[in-house]
């Protein structure tokens, strides 16, 4: 090699090497410096309180899934906000890149054959909607890495902004594999600053002119739960995070879909967030969006579920809810 070129391929390893760096710290969980060292100023302001019942369009993979908005709109429906409506557009382990098109995300037709489906560029070009629930698939640092999350969630938030810019729209923060080696209860407290919110909705905070984008935390209300758990000893029926997830049909344990008393309480965040109304005493014994009974949680486990999402959402930053000072 030329001694004249060394400048340049030093200069081309470094390059490569930050690069590098940055995917490997996505990874193993590190935060992106750059993003640290120029923090965007979050837009997520107080939203008002809705005066009725809310049309939802929630987009998304089987972490949405039929049962959970079905949840959502009997709690809604028990609440007195009884114009609250849904539909959905769903698919396996769907990124926002693939509902964006323009081939159909797979499982398209399998998951849509139910009555709440609406083709998503149908719905959100429609401006009937007043609520829009965004969803990205997990592992959330592929989604970063591979399927260009930041950029499909700013399309779809301007696409819906576009429609009606009233729109409230919202980022679904889910959670990762139960058996996660860095820990399911580590990911869940680490990822919410750092990439649901420092990756993801940093993207569109950046760009003020979409108007506000605000959080539906449900993740980081799995991992209250569980802490409140483990300082009080679990109550009926609910006693570690195994008992929020569901079985294979074999009996083996689902690693990243929750069963009904799970869903019970994703469904409870999205409800307090929504409208902003504390969730306690409402219904938990519920019907699956099929019509057949869920398994309900215990008494119990329903009111410290509604105490804990209720306490979470009020007090976390994003949600669009007048922050509330933690007791």
């Amino acid at each position: 090699m030329q001694l004249g070129k060394r400048g340049v391929l030093i200069a081309a390893l470094a390059a490569f090497s930050g690069a590098a760096g940055f995917w490997l710290g996505l990874r193993r969980g590190a935060p992106d410096p750059a993003r640290l060292a120029q923090p965007v100023p979050p837009n997520a302001p107080p939203l008002p309180a809705p005066a009725q019942g809310l049309r939802v369009y929630h987009l998304g993979h089987s972490l949405v899934g039929r049962d959970m908005p079905a949840f959502v709109a009997q709690l809604a429906h028990a609440a007195g906000f009884a114009r609250h409506q849904h539909e959905s557009q769903l698919g396996w382990g769907a990124p926002l890149r693939d509902h964006w098109g323009p081939q159909e995300p797979a499982g398209f037709a399998t998951e849509n054959a139910h009555p709440r489906f609406r083709p998503a560029h149908e719905a959100v070009e429609s401006g009937e909607y007043d609520a829009l629930v965004l969803t990205e698939m997990v592992e959330l640092r592929d989604a970063i890495r591979w399927h260009q999350s930041p950029e499909y969630l700013l399309r779809w938030c301007r696409l819906a902004r576009a429609a009606r810019p009233d729109l409230r729209i919202y980022l679904y923060e889910t959670w990762h594999d139960l058996l996660h080696p860095e820990g399911f209860e580590t990911r869940l407290e680490r990822d919410g600053p750092d990439l649901w919110e420092g990756v993801l909705l940093a993207r569109v905070w950046a760009e003020p002119e979409l108007g506000p984008v605000h959080l539906i935390p449900a993740g980081r209300v799995i991992g209250a739960l569980l802490q409140r758990l483990a300082q009080e000893g679990g109550v009926a029926g609910l006693a570690t995070a195994r008992d929020l997830f569901a079985r294979n049909p074999d009996g083996s344990q689902d690693t990243i879909h929750l069963n009904d008393q799970g869903l019970y309480l994703v469904a409870l965040t999205h409800f307090a967030v929504l409208y902003q109304v504390p969730p306690r005493g409402l219904p938990h014994a519920l019907l699956r969006a099929d019509g057949s009974n869920a398994t309900p949680p215990s008494s119990a486990a329903a009111a410290l579920m509604q105490e804990v999402a209720w306490q979470s959402v009020s007090t976390l930053p994003f949600t669009g809810i007048t922050l509330q000072e933690q007791a």
